[in-house]
């Protein structure tokens, strides 16, 4: 079974990868110069052309073995694995290129070029996926499966069944559970618990065993060296599951100091000096963008306002920002002018009396959060973050959410990642916060360019606007 055989797979998997790259690379060539189908001007010999397979075939298929793309397909999914697909094949361009230049072949066909790496990306992807469909209709059907002992009952034991009940498609089987302190035949999602931790003596000699995975609740991670260094002795390969999820992130930042791994209890990207700078110089390119290409619609929100009702066109409002520093973020006011007092401490709610006519109109369309564009060229806010909050709830929600204080370590922003998935307005805090948090341990900048991208989309008009 291939279970056994992973390595004569992948080395079957590296033949195939060859084979397609040096398909898509000969197909690229016919297209251009044999098929008629492109305009082929005289340039370098077909023995030059075909020369340079000797250098793309094996550049590529590294590529492939450097992305992870010959790692088991058991658990990665389809969209990660054509992320990998593209990242190699981008890289092997660039380098392709860089030789050409450097051995002055000049007059290499571009299109060709190209041509090959859509081809190879298209070809790698269409083979992947099928290769993926073969091995699921096999697991799906009893075979190629690993069976896998679980050894110690905790919440972490439960989230993994109920992940591998949830995707048959992994072909893992949960053959039963070890506990010192469950009772024995007790049932978890068609899962039992078979016997004490001790149990492990009986049943490691027996060799039916794929995998073990170390479950243990915290009270019993003084066990884990003896309990790991016994599953070894056997030969069974041993993964840890840690029973504090809730505590430590599911990608934990580690650092290596002097040989001592040392987690991170949480990983924010924008502390790095680099990832902030160029976070900030999109912010500024952007802002000034955005005041020009926005100025009519704050035109007709400033004629709006001053048409239908008087007060103050710019409503200023202490809000919390990065490392916990107010700051006053502006909007066009859309509500009645209030005592300072009341408003701090009143959240908007749907079909608010506060509201005016011009307002209601402003707030659905979010015309009412332009003028925070002048925030993000002060520096206060960003184009892209969590949106902030009045000091009065921020107090309020760090006793009652945990982790809310997490999304102060990034500077707010105007839309994010809570935003484009429908929490604005009066929406779950909690749920704002759960996608803040994946925001903030997962930033990139194509993650920001994704997010305002989307906010062209579905971002300006509020279906929970009060």
């Amino acid at each position: 079974m291939i279970k056994d055989n992973q390595k004569y797979f992948n080395r079957l998997h590296v033949l195939l990868d060859a084979a397609i790259v040096a398909g898509s690379y000969l197909l690229a060539w016919f297209i251009k110069f044999k098929s008629g189908l492109v305009q082929s001007e005289a340039g370098l010999s077909e023995a030059t052309y075909f020369s340079l397979l000797l250098l793309v075939v094996p550049l590529f298929t590294i590529l492939y073995g450097v992305c992870n793309l010959y790692s088991s397909k058991r658990m990665s999914g389809r969209v990660h694995e054509f992320y990998n697909i593209i990242k190699a094949n981008t890289i092997g361009l660039l380098i392709f290129i860089a030789v050409l230049y450097s051995i002055k072949q000049s007059h290499f066909s571009r299109f060709m070029v190209f041509g090959f790496y859509a081809l190879n990306i298209t070809f790698d992807a269409i083979v992947r996926n099928f290769i993926r469909y073969v091995l699921h209709f096999f697991r799906s059907k009893g075979y190629n499966v690993k069976y896998i002992l679980l050894v110690g009952y905790s919440r972490a034991a439960e989230q993994y069944i109920d992940r591998i009940n949830a995707n048959p498609q992994w072909g893992y089987v949960v053959r039963g559970i070890l506990d010192d302190h469950i009772p024995r035949g007790t049932m978890y999602r068609g899962v039992k618990v078979l016997g004490t931790i001790n149990n492990l003596f009986v049943i490691l000699p027996q060799s039916k065993l794929d995998e073990i995975a170390v479950t243990l609740a915290l009270e019993d991670y003084g066990r884990l060296e003896a309990i790991v260094s016994l599953c070894e002795k056997s030969g069974v390969h041993t993964k840890f599951i840690p029973d504090y999820n809730s505590v430590i992130p599911s990608r934990p930042y580690t650092e290596d100091l002097m040989g001592l791994p040392v987690i991170n209890i949480r990983h924010v990207p924008l502390t790095n000096t680099f990832n902030l700078l160029m976070k900030r110089i999109v912010d500024i390119i952007g802002s000034l963008v955005c005041i020009v290409l926005f100025s009519p619609f704050m035109l007709f929100a400033v004629i709006g306002i001053k048409a239908t009702d008087k007060g103050p066109l710019i409503f200023k409002q202490e809000r919390v920002g990065l490392h916990n520093k107010s700051f006053q973020m502006y909007k066009f006011r859309t509500m009645e002018v209030q005592k300072p007092s009341t408003e701090q401490k009143a959240w908007t709610t749907r079909n608010d009396p506060r509201v005016t006519k011009i307002g209601r109109i402003l707030r659905k369309t979010s015309i009412d959060e332009m003028p925070q564009i002048f925030n993000v060229l002060k520096g206060n806010m960003s184009l892209v973050g969590p949106r902030p909050e009045r000091p009065f709830f921020v107090e309020k929600f760090k006793e009652e959410i945990p982790r809310y204080m997490i999304k102060h370590q990034v500077r707010p922003g105007m839309t994010g990642w809570a935003q484009i998935n429908g929490y604005r307005g009066d929406t779950s805090i909690r749920k704002r916060v759960e996608y803040d948090l994946y925001y903030i341990e997962n930033w990139t900048m194509a993650f920001d360019i994704k997010i305002l991208f989307l906010t062209l989309f579905k971002g300006f008009i509020n279906k929970n606007a009060c």
